[in-house]
């Protein structure tokens, strides 16, 4: 997205970098592959699709808005991080794999149906979901979103359907400036729990625990997507929530005992934000080793 901008490559070279330990070599490790147009036909209208490829340039940048840039290839980075969405719930739902972790930028949760937003172009989380359930007949999905920011994109989507609970917790006041205790959704399926600036781990814990974990359960959702934002870390330059990694591990483990129970341990997780390099090294690391079971 240009120099200075805190969604850089660099962000996917850190996660390779903590990835390349000892204890994460049997991993296995599939590129992404570019998301087939139907998948992101059930979240975005084609109008909008053909908007964002023309809105491409053709050398330098085309900024979208204070903070949403494009470069001359983004659409082939949006739509392999989308793909990554939909092949990570194809290998979780055929059992090729019983956990998965898309390493996967530009981010996607603030994008609405008909716009981009907050460095993101394409919804990821909802693409999983739909493709879930359009492909693979799941009839409820829960999305958990930790980002510091809260993803105001996913809620507009999901909003009056009723087969998909979106939990968030999240830093208010604060960008995009939704995520209101009092926003749940035309059918209560909208669970927000936002935090203070300077909230720590145990407040992050708490809400989970009191909160969220109790949607969760009573929703028993045939899938859990999580939206694997970062940016909660207290070494993050973009949020002002106090989290650690292992404030990120322990909830992982908490969100893989619901899935247990519920699910068959089906989860399937996306990056979003997280833009100090080694606390997002760190949280990625911490992240992965709980879906691991380890």
């Amino acid at each position: 997205m240009g120099p200075g901008h805190p969604e850089r490559p660099d962000r996917l070279r850190a996660i390779e970098s903590g990835l390349a330990a000892e204890r994460f070599q049997l991993l296995t490790r599939v590129e992404a592959p570019r998301a087939p147009l139907e998948a992101l036909l059930r979240v975005h209208p084609q109008s909008y699709l053909d908007a964002l490829t023309e809105a491409q340039p053709r050398e330098g940048y085309a900024a979208l808005d204070c903070d949403t840039v494009m470069c001359p290839k983004t659409i082939e980075a949006v739509w392999r991080a989308a793909g990554g969405a939909v092949a990570a719930v194809d290998e979780v739902m055929t059992r090729a794999a019983d956990t998965a972790f898309v390493a996967a930028r530009p981010p996607g949760h603030h994008a609405g149906p008909h716009n981009p937003m907050g460095f993101c172009f394409v919804n990821n989380i909802a693409v999983a979901a739909r493709h879930a359930q359009a492909v693979h007949g799941v009839e409820r999905v829960a999305i958990v979103d930790f980002d510091v920011h809260h993803g105001n994109g996913t809620q507009e989507i999901f909003w009056s359907d009723k087969s998909v609970l979106f939990c968030s917790t999240h830093q208010a006041p604060f960008y995009p400036g939704t995520g209101g205790y009092n926003e749940t959704g035309e059918h209560g399926t909208i669970v927000n729990a936002p935090m203070l600036a300077g909230s720590t781990g145990d407040v992050f814990q708490e809400a989970i625990i009191d909160r969220i974990l109790p949607r969760l359960q009573n929703f028993s959702p045939d899938l859990i997507l999580i939206s694997a934002g970062f940016d909660a870390h207290e070494r993050d330059p973009l949020g002002g929530l106090r989290f650690n990694e292992q404030d990120f591990g322990e909830v992982t483990k908490r969100l893989m005992d619901v899935a247990d129970r519920k699910c068959g341990g089906r989860v399937v997780s996306l990056l979003e934000g997280g833009y100090d390099l080694e606390g997002l090294s760190r949280s990625v690391c911490a992240h992965i080793q709980a879906l691991m079971g380890a």
